[in-house]
């Protein structure tokens, strides 16, 4: 009885996501942990608290990264030099935003305005700008931003961005597209 009423006082004080282990000692007495049982243990039941396990949370360090120099990749489809930059974040397991420029205005104003160059690949850290793929210059902006090195994290397999859609055109006023003809057409000119 004093074990159920310790463990309905422990439980509460438990995260939601951790799990209980049920085990029986040498001597046997009945124990709940939340951490595994000593290898001399005896029956053993694990179980979870009930509650869904959280999805696994960024390293405290990858958030801190993050939130103090973002990374944001300008791309265009089709460039080689932007896959690669593209697979280092990724194998790195770095999170990124990328932009396509595909040749509309705003993307273009926006990669010369934040790079201050028109080529792609162009990668952004924090206030540190690279035009041009360059390997070891890459690795360097991540590393001195506090990005894990490569293989702390899972890679990712973020692909490029979808090409935009096209906008679509508004209709010419069809009058002014081809003049009318016909015996009842307006004669222009014409008294």
């Amino acid at each position: 009885m004093r074990t159920l009423v310790a463990l309905l006082i422990v439980l509460p004080a438990l995260p939601a996501h951790a799990q209980l282990y049920q085990w029986t000692d040498s001597a046997g007495r009945v124990h709940y942990t939340d951490t595994p049982p000593p290898g001399g243990a005896r029956i053993v039941k694990q179980r979870s608290s009930g509650a869904p396990a959280p999805e696994a949370a960024e390293p405290f360090v990858l958030q801190e990264a993050r939130k103090n120099h973002p990374v944001k990749l300008f791309s265009a489809p089709g460039c080689q030099p932007c896959d690669a930059a593209r697979n280092l974040l990724n194998g790195r397991g770095v999170p990124f935003s990328e932009v396509s420029v595909t040749g509309e205005q705003k993307q273009l104003e926006e990669l010369q305005k934040t790079t201050g160059a028109s080529g792609v690949p162009a990668l952004i850290v924090g206030k540190a700008v690279q035009s041009g793929f360059e390997e070891a210059t890459y690795q360097r902006m991540l590393d001195e931003a506090g990005y894990p090195k490569t293989g702390v994290l899972p890679p990712r397999t973020q692909g490029a961005p979808e090409p935009a859609k096209p906008e679509p055109q508004p209709e010419e006023d069809k009058d002014d597209a081809q003049p009318a003809t016909g015996p009842y057409a307006p004669k222009v000119g014409r008294q």
